[in-house]
C-alpha cells in the first residue's frame, strides 16, 4: 500500500495512477450508460447508417463513450484546484487516460444476407475488457516522458511568466502519452515520509496451482530485484475442526493443526541497510 503522500508527487508512477482512475471512471459510467442502468443515457446511434468500409455500415448499439468521457472529466478533473505544474501534468495524464479508453475500443459487427452470406454487415464499437485498457496504459507508463520546465521562469514568482513555461513545455507533448515532473523514489527501501514500506518482509508467490506469469514472477520482483533474498517461512495454525453438535446444546470441536508456508523477501547475509536494486527496465 501506498501512502497519501506519494499521490502528491508528480513521478511515473503516479502519472499512471491518475491516468487509470480517470479511465476506470470514464469506463465504468460508459458501461453503465450501456446497460441501461442510467436514466440521462443511451447508446451512442449517432453514426448508425453510415457507410463505415468496405461492406459494413454503422448500426447497433455502440458504447456511449462521449458521455462517460464527459462526466469524468467533470467530476475528475475538478480535484485539480491548483494552478503548477503539478496540477498541469495530472489533468494530462488524466486526458491519456481516457484516450486510452477510445483507443482500445473494438468493431463488433453482425453479418446479413441470405443463409448468413454477409453481404453486407453492421458494426458498433465496444469497450474492450479493463485489463486492456490497463494494459495499454502500462505500455504508457513504461514510455513515459518526464517534462523539463524552464525553472527560471517559475521561479520569477510571475503568473504569466509561469504559464507560459508550462505552455512551451507541453508543446511537445501528445496527448496520449504519460508525462512526469520528477524521478522516482527507491520502492525497495522503506520511506515513512512518503508512505513507502520497502519490499523486506513482504510476501510474494514462489510456487503454486493456477498462478499467472505475473504472479510466478513476484518473488523475482519484490525480493531478487531488490537485492534481498527469498525466505521460507513455516508457520503452525491451530484452528478448531471436525465440530459435532451434542443434543441439547454444545458444539465439541477437535483441535487441527496445520503448517502454512509463506515466502518473504528477507536480508541477504552481511547487509546492514544497504539495498542494491539491480539495473532493469521499468516494471
Amino acid at each position: 500500500m501506498l501512502g497519501c503522500e506519494f499521490l502528491f508527487t508528480a513521478t511515473r508512477e503516479t502519472s499512471f495512477v491518475h491516468a487509470i482512475s480517470a479511465a476506470g471512471v470514464m469506463y465504468t459510467l460508459t458501461k453503465n450508460c450501456s446497460l441501461g442502468d442510467l436514466d440521462s443515457c443511451g447508446c451512442d446511434n449517432s453514426r448508425n447508417g453510415k457507410i463505415g468500409g468496405r461492406g459494413w455500415l454503422w448500426g447497433g448499439c455502440s458504447d456511449n463513450v462521449e458521455f462517460g468521457e464527459k462526466i469524468s472529466r467533470s467530476y475528475v478533473d475538478a480535484l485539480e484546484t491548483g494552478q503548477d505544474s503539478r496540477a498541469a501534468v495530472n489533468l494530462h495524464n488524466n486526458e491519456a487516460g481516457r484516450m486510452a479508453v477510445k483507443a482500445t475500443m473494438k468493431r463488433i459487427c453482425r453479418c446479413h444476407g441470405m443463409s448468413e452470406s454477409c453481404t453486407i454487415q453492421t458494426c458498433w464499437l465496444q469497450l474492450s475488457n479493463f485489463r486492456e485498457i490497463g494494459n495499454y496504459l502500462k505500455v504508457k507508463h513504461d514510455q513515459a516522458q518526464k517534462l523539463e520546465m524552464d525553472k527560471r521562469r517559475m521561479r520569477a514568482g510571475n503568473s504569466a511568466d509561469s504559464r507560459g513555461a508550462i505552455t512551451d513545455a507541453f508543446s511537445t507533448i501528445a496527448q496520449t502519452e504519460l508525462i512526469y515532473l520528477e524521478d522516482s523514489p527507491d520502492y525497495c527501501k522503506r520511506n515513512v515520509s512518503m508512505g513507502l514500506h520497502g519490499t523486506e518482509g513482504r510476501d510474494c508467490l514462489q510456487s503454486g496451482d493456477g498462478l499467472s506469469q505475473w504472479e510466478k514472477r513476484s518473488c523475482r520482483r519484490l525480493c531478487h530485484d531488490c537485492g534481498l533474498r527469498v525466505e521460507e517461512r513455516r508457520t503452525e495454525i491451530v484452528s478448531s475442526c471436525n465440530c459435532k453438535f451434542h443434543w441439547c446444546c454444545t458444539v465439541k470441536c477437535e483441535n487441527c493443526s496445520q503448517v502454512i508456508v509463506k515466502h518473504v523477501c528477507a536480508r541477504r547475509e552481511g547487509m546492514h541497510g544497504h539495498y542494491r536494486r539491480r539495473a532493469r527496465g521499468h516494471k
